[in-house]
């Protein structure tokens, strides 16, 4: 939706007046997963797709919550906010708002009208996109924007992890709240931590592929997988002094691997130590604008998760396989949770339109149903606009 259709909107359904606009961004890990429960880094990036508000303060202690993706209108009074199944969507935002009050922060009433233009269920983290949003308007509206930005995203896992009840980590809401335009960031996700990286693609596109297989990564795989790399560190633990298996070195892994006896649990480990190497070399390479060498690491990335960490399943192995088929694409990989969800291909700008096309039908008639494709730049993170 044009921002000027969204300005009528908000004006038909709130009235005339003063209002303002802010804009949040969705996200994408480059590389780096599965490992930032691993003491590993991730490598997100804002994207160009994202959450646009209206916002009016008001005089009361009201907030008012609509939006053009979903009919439902949310109403709650600021001093009475809690958790409602029937609010779906509209949680996000209250959260944000009780949690703010509930530290001292200066909040108000607010009309807010928002509009998404992340695609649903594709896994780019429309969530955290709109709780940076929301916190973002309450800092600059009443408190001056003087709140610390890492605070703001500290608030946003916040509110997933106790408001709404998603134990999720924080890399979303830090790419979300803390991305620059064509910048990659570095993320220590233990101590937050942060580097920027220079993400230059040259004749590159970024392509982002919907596998349309809804992400499936049920919470038993999750602890499965979990638990087999504490064995693994539990085992490395005696022979190295070690907190995490990305504490370890490839050179450190190859040499006490032995001491994993399970093969099962060896493959993990392995996994996680590689897969935070690969994210550190890609910091590297975008620096030095080695764009081809950074495509080779996201197919070793997706090799890792598909027969290391086993988390890929048919639908992401087959785009990903369709891609790197193509003439001009010169790296593939999950990106996500897995088993279903997305990929992301770096391709030659000049063969996007033809690379779209055969990968779509490749796995069309490979899978029964077509594929989505999305391109983005790298984008700031949330921000009012002008």
């Amino acid at each position: 939706m044009e921002l000027k259709n969204l300005i009528d909107e908000f004006i038909e359904i709130y009235g005339e007046g003063e209002y303002r606009k802010f804009f949040s961004p969705g996200r994408v890990n480059l590389i780096g997963e599965h490992i930032d429960y691993n003491g590993g880094y991730v490598f997100p990036c804002a994207l160009e797709y994202g959450t646009y508000a209206i916002v009016r303060e008001r005089q009361d202690n009201i907030l008012n919550l609509a939006s053009t993706n979903f009919d439902l209108k949310v109403t709650s009074n600021i001093d009475n906010i809690e958790y409602l199944e029937e609010d779906d969507w509209g949680n996000y935002a209250k959260g944000i708002v009780k949690i703010m009050k509930d530290k001292g922060y200066n909040v108000g009433g607010l009309d807010i009208l928002v509009s998404g233009n992340i695609p649903n269920g594709a896994g780019l983290s429309s969530s955290a996109s709109l709780e940076l949003l929301v916190a973002v308007i309450v800092n600059e509206i009443f408190n001056n924007g003087e709140i610390d930005r890492v605070e703001l995203v500290k608030i946003g896992q916040n509110c997933e992890n106790n408001f709404v009840g998603v134990n999720c980590g924080i890399m979303d809401q830090f790419a979300i709240g803390m991305g620059k335009e064509k910048k990659g960031i570095l993320l220590d996700c233990n101590t937050l931590q942060y580097k920027y990286a220079d993400v230059n693609l040259k004749e590159y596109t970024l392509v982002i592929m919907n596998s349309n297989k809804r992400r499936a990564l049920n919470e038993s795989k999750y602890n499965e997988r979990r638990a087999e790399c504490e064995e693994a560190l539990s085992i490395l633990k005696k022979y190295k002094n070690i907190e995490n298996l990305c504490d370890l070195s490839t050179e450190d892994f190859v040499e006490l691997q032995h001491f994993i006896e399970n093969e099962t649990v060896r493959k993990r480990a392995k996994h996680a130590v590689f897969e935070n190497d690969r994210v550190k070399e890609s910091f590297e390479y975008l620096n030095k604008g080695k764009v081809e060498a950074f495509g080779e690491l996201l197919t070793q990335s997706h090799n890792s998760l598909r027969d290391l960490y086993e988390v890929t399943g048919k639908e992401l192995d087959t785009i990903v396989a369709e891609s790197l088929k193509v003439e001009g694409c010169i790296g593939s990989r999950m990106t996500g949770a897995g088993f279903g969800g997305c990929a992301i291909a770096l391709v030659l700008t000049s063969k996007v339109e033809e690379f779209t096309d055969i990968v779509k039908k490749n796995y069309t008639e490979l899978i029964g149903y077509a594929p989505d494709f999305y391109f983005s730049g790298i984008g700031d993170g949330t921000h009012e606009m002008i």
